[in-house]
């Protein structure tokens, strides 16, 4: 896990030092696994990565009896996805039948025995007999209309994103003890989750083998993001949107709790079918340290300034910012509009210089007279020019900061804004509102009239920008903190742990249990916890072999706070 879920997840394992946590990453780029090691604190006792962009073939040979269990659960795993009763997991029905959600969890259960006995599952996802099975499904009676119209190249790309999807159930991490020195996910007393989706799979089998409590967290939920993104052809959507639904149910039906990072994600969840006894919203915490100077020092900013901070991709509708921007300058002629951030990715690049060409359209250079260069009242810069040395001054640089998203999920740039005392004027999107808590201006998104409206208003009245950045401030340190998200987890992790049984046992020297060898006692931290115990060596797939890595950029996917 990277990004700002990544910087979330390695604050909260820092700041729990009173527990011992194993650390199971699962990495979904190369890149991630390049960004490079970073020093772990002393509660982390071992890291155990594996990536889901690749697998080789296990060159596992399935026998007779292990293809035809195979076949079995594989094939009520895609008879799940395509029955038609629910064509769309996140609607009022939530993940669709009691029948379906029973279908669909016998037969991932089915297949993460099947890969413990049998060591793995990639060659046989990849196999013909998949694709074979995927498409009796697709082509039998009732099957969705969307799944019955699948040509080849569909059933194809399906098969080949579950291969992906599946890979954390060949891992070797289910046991209670397992190889290079160190215990199992069978071991632990808690999972954690730090994300739904496939990578929610390894605390969900835990769970399933071993009964240890489990916790998800979601800043960003899984099927919303496939949603958002999916440009695949109809069948191949439909399909991978039937099992994202069918996952996220059953991650949720089994899960003690269910932190959702804010009321949009629980939104969801509940439509996905999570209890709402289980959901907990936790604010993911930020660290207001860095934005300190800025918040408690006199605004110094220019009053006729406009920033905008954040990643430059369409998402954030910068186009209608720079209407908006056009309508703003008829009332306000020395308004200025600053731009800072890089772009994301070639989409954001190519954003990028759509938005500069426009500016310049917009906003042909001015000039105080004849004599003078011309200037453009619109700037984009990056974090670290001269103009905005650091994230702070980005965003002090302004009497008001803007968010002009179309798409937002936890926008961490306003609260950011928030704590550096910054009057803002945001779009509806996302948890904007729920964040802002009426210390901003909120105006529907894709408005350029009513983003303008707002912003003069705010400019023209610098008492009442003052108000708004003093409230959004004390909000923000209320909250949005590192501490409090740590004060939230910790709580949590203790009423998960004090709800289970302890599932340790110990052995003696000729390999039996050793009765009462675990003290009541030994939940809490002290010497009387360092306890030994007699580990055996399990091999590991091909693909996830070589020594663990600590502490690659994703960080991770599940947490077992032992």
């Amino acid at each position: 896990m990277s990004g700002d879920a990544g910087v979330w997840c390695d604050r909260l394992v820092r700041g729990l030092g009173q527990h011992e946590f194993d650390v199971y990453a699962l990495s979904r780029a190369e890149h991630q696994e390049d960004a490079g090691w970073v020093e772990l604190p002393p509660q982390v006792s071992r890291v155990r990565t594996a990536p889901l962009w690749t697998a080789e073939d296990d060159g596992v040979a399935y026998g007779r009896r292990a293809r035809r269990r195979f076949g079995e659960f594989y094939g009520e795993l895609v008879t799940a996805l395509c029955e038609g009763e629910s064509p769309d997991p996140a609607d009022s029905s939530g993940a669709g039948s009691a029948a379906q959600a029973d279908r669909f969890a016998t037969a991932l259960y089915g297949l993460a025995e099947l890969a413990r006995d049998e060591g793995g599952l990639v060659g046989a996802l990849r196999s013909e007999g998949a694709v074979r099975a995927l498409e009796r499904a697709c082509r039998a009676p009732g099957a969705l209309r969307t799944a019955r119209e699948a040509r080849v190249p569909d059933l194809l790309a399906v098969a080949a994103h579950l291969e992906r999807a599946l890979r954390p159930l060949s891992l070797d991490w289910y046991e209670d003890e397992a190889g290079d020195g160190g215990e199992g996910l069978g071991a632990v007393d808690l999972c954690h989750a730090a994300s739904g989706g496939p990578a929610a799979l390894p605390g969900l089998l835990a769970r399933h083998f071993f009964d240890v409590p489990l916790l998800v967290t979601e800043y960003g939920v899984r099927l919303r993001t496939h949603y958002l993104s999916s440009a695949e052809a109809p069948a191949v959507r439909a399909l991978l949107a039937a099992f994202h639904g069918r996952l996220a149910a059953e991650v949720y039906r089994r899960a003690g709790c269910v932190t959702p990072g804010n009321t949009h994600a629980r939104r969801w969840q509940e439509r996905c079918g999570a209890d709402r006894a289980k959901l907990r919203t936790v604010y993911p915490g930020m660290e207001a340290s860095r934005f300190a100077e800025v918040g408690d020092a006199p605004d110094t900013a220019d009053p006729h300034t406009l920033v905008w901070v954040g990643r430059v991709e369409p998402a954030k509708d910068l186009v209608s910012l720079l209407h908006a921007f056009a309508e703003i300058r008829k009332e306000e002629p020395r308004t200025r509009l600053r731009i800072i951030g890089a772009p994301a990715g070639t989409e954001g690049r190519a954003y990028l210089g759509d938005c500069r060409m426009l500016a310049a359209q917009l906003f042909p250079d001015e000039a105080d007279g004849p004599h003078a260069v011309g200037d453009n009242p619109v700037s984009f810069e990056e974090i670290g020019g001269p103009e905005a040395p650091s994230l702070a001054e980005a965003y002090a640089a302004g009497a008001v900061v803007v968010l002009s998203s179309v798409v937002e999920g936890f926008p961490v740039g306003l609260v950011e804004a928030m704590f550096c005392g910054r009057a803002t004027v945001s779009t509806d999107v996302g948890a904007v509102v729920e964040v802002i808590g009426g210390t901003g201006l909120v105006v529907p998104p894709r408005n350029p009239r009513a983003l303008a409206e707002a912003c003069v208003a705010l400019l023209r009245d610098p008492e009442r920008r003052a108000r708004l950045g003093a409230a959004a401030r004390a909000r923000a340190l209320e909250l949005f903190t590192v501490e409090q998200n740590i004060e939230a987890f910790h709580d949590i992790y203790l009423e998960l742990v004090s709800q289970a049984p302890v599932p340790r046992f110990l052995l003696d020297d000729d390999g039996e249990p050793r009765p009462f060898a675990v003290p009541a006692e030994a939940r809490l931290p002290g010497l009387w916890t360092d306890l030994g115990t007699r580990v055996t060596a399990r091999p590991s797939p091909g693909w996830a072999a070589g020594p663990p890595v600590r502490g690659t950029s994703p960080v991770a996917a599940t947490e077992g706070a032992r």
